[in-house]
């Protein structure tokens, strides 16, 4: 597959996503890329913005096996995972729901840390054990996990570790006036926009390797760990905000998550070379939830955000190797 290829058959995924999706192109885009690098995604918003619907429209465009969880606060490991069930041949294994290529993870914070952790464990490892024995989960394989940050109650915050485990966190913005006026013509009338399969297991695998195998230039992989360096407070190049008001900063796993995140960036727009661009184009999708921040960062209405800007406008993109 050539990169123009490439950049054609991402195109035609967001193009089938765009049939029930209305705008949010950039959401579009930021789960796709999640999903080239084959890392899992975490939707942030409040409820009514299509964080679901964007999600189960995915696989249904994706000829892949899908799976889907709704997280309540009963929901048990086995309910994920699955379970050893006695028969008359002794004891065999049945297979949960995270048994599949894609994972819809529906409110992952309203399930008990226990539940979370189950599914936390096989986002990171790739497979599951159980009684001694392990299975391994199907390839390509990521997790579509959703959230909303404003209800409180009955929920279980994902802590800062397991946060570290999402490749991206992305937040669902509200749609402006004239894709309401859409979502409306869509919703409030007998028509049913029909999904294609776009593409299969085989096809996402070789797109997958594709995006690994982009070459990536040292002084941009150093660009990518520089600014992972810059969000620790105790590190000289940490700019005035990051000293103020994070207390820990990103552990290398964002950097990872930039990298890679960029040569999907780079692919999607048919180039074979991940450049420093890319990086500052992915930084925030794999910054903003790695960022322990403190009390004084809420006192002062300060986000993650907002601190990543500070950070890029310090730290631009290198233009040659040095």
């Amino acid at each position: 597959m050539t990169p123009e290829e490439f950049a054609a058959r991402v195109a035609a995924i967001e193009g089938e996503l765009g049939k029930v999706i209305v705008g949010q192109e950039d959401l579009v885009r930021a789960v796709v890329l999640g999903m080239l690098a084959e890392g899992h995604v975490l939707l942030e918003g409040v409820p009514g913005l299509g964080k679901t619907l964007l999600l189960r429209t995915l696989g249904e465009a994706l000829n892949v096996e899908f799976g889907r969880v709704q997280f309540t606060p009963d929901l048990m490991p086995a309910d994920i995972v699955g379970t050893n069930v006695l028969s008359d041949g002794g004891f065999s294994f049945h297979r949960g729901p995270v048994f599949a290529n894609v994972v819809l993870a529906d409110e992952v914070n309203r399930a008990t840390p226990k539940t979370q952790s189950a599914l936390l464990e096989a986002m990171q490892e790739r497979r599951v054990t159980l009684g001694g024995e392990s299975h391994n989960l199907p390839r390509p394989f990521f997790v579509m996990a959703t959230q909303n940050p404003l209800e409180m109650e009955g929920t279980y915050p994902l802590p800062e570790a397991q946060l570290d485990r999402f490749l991206f966190k992305v937040l669902v913005p509200f749609p402006s006036a004239d894709d309401i006026v859409q979502i409306l013509e869509r919703t409030t009338a007998d028509i049913t926009p029909s999904v294609s399969d776009i593409s299969d297991a085989s096809e996402l695998s070789e797109m997958i390797a594709m995006v690994r195998e982009v070459p990536a230039a040292s002084h941009v992989l150093r660009y990518a760990a520089s600014l992972v360096a810059a969000t620790h407070p105790e590190n000289q190049s940490a700019t005035p905000r990051v000293k103020e008001y994070v207390r820990f900063g990103a552990s290398p796993r964002a950097a990872q998550a930039m990298v890679l995140g960029g040569k999907a960036m780079a692919l999607a727009e048919a180039r074979y070379n991940l450049s420093g661009d890319d990086v500052r184009a992915v930084a925030k999708l794999a910054l903003r939830h790695r960022l322990v921040l403190g009390y004084e960062a809420a006192a002062d209405g300060v986000d993650a955000d907002s601190i990543i800007d500070e950070l890029l406008a310090a730290n631009p993109a290198p233009t040659v190797a040095s």
